[in-house]
Formats: structure tokens, C-alpha cells, sequence
């Protein structure tokens, strides 16, 4: 799958670029059909600890999924997104096959 990873007023160092890859392939175990998925990184200029916002956007034929976590580092957020994504695409596959 093609991770397209856009950052926000910072330079993304290479660690993250591999994690976030590497996360982000795992969701073809639950849905084979995605085409690609666009990853944007923002630091929130807040005083608050969970300044880390990260946004996936995941394209699929017909569709696509928009998940945005705020968490405290940025590997926590991609976790965080990638776990609700693998549900709603376990969801959508799920609804594929009911109209087959």
C-alpha cells in the first residue's frame, strides 16, 4: 500500500516514517483492497501534553475513511488510528459480503 505522509511546520524524522509504513501495511489483513492512504502530522501549539494530532485518511474502492487521533507522541496516535481503521474496514468487509 502507497503511505503518503505529510507533516505539518516540522521535519518528520525517518523512525516515525518507517513506523507509520509499517503500521499502516498491517491494515491489508483486514481489508485487501485498499489503494492507498494519506497521513498528515501536526503539533498543536497548546500547553496541553496531548499536543500530537494525527490524521489517516485511507482510500478504498468507492470509499474512503477519515480517522484523526490527539494523543501524547506521535506513534501512540498512529497506533491509536490504525486500530479504529482495522475496525471500520473489518466493518465495510463485513457489509461487502452480507450483499454478495
Amino acid at each position: 500500500m502507497k503511505v503518503n505522509i505529510q507533516s505539518v511546520n516540522f521535519t518528520v524524522d525517518q523512525k516515525l516514517v518507517n513506523f507509520i509504513q509499517k503500521r499502516l501495511d498491517k491494515l491489508d489483513n483486514f481489508y485487501d483492497r485498499i489503494i492507498n492512504a494519506d497521513v498528515y502530522l501536526k503539533v498543536e501549539n497548546t500547553s496541553a501534553k496531548e499536543n500530537k494530532i494525527v490524521e489517516v485518511k485511507v482510500n478504498v474502492p468507492g470509499d474512503g475513511f477519515i480517522v484523526k487521533k490527539q494523543c501524547k507522541t506521535f506513534e501512540e496516535a498512529v497506533d491509536s488510528a490504525a486500530n479504529s481503521l482495522e475496525r471500520a474496514l473489518l466493518k465495510r468487509k463485513e457489509k461487502m459480503r452480507a450483499h454478495i
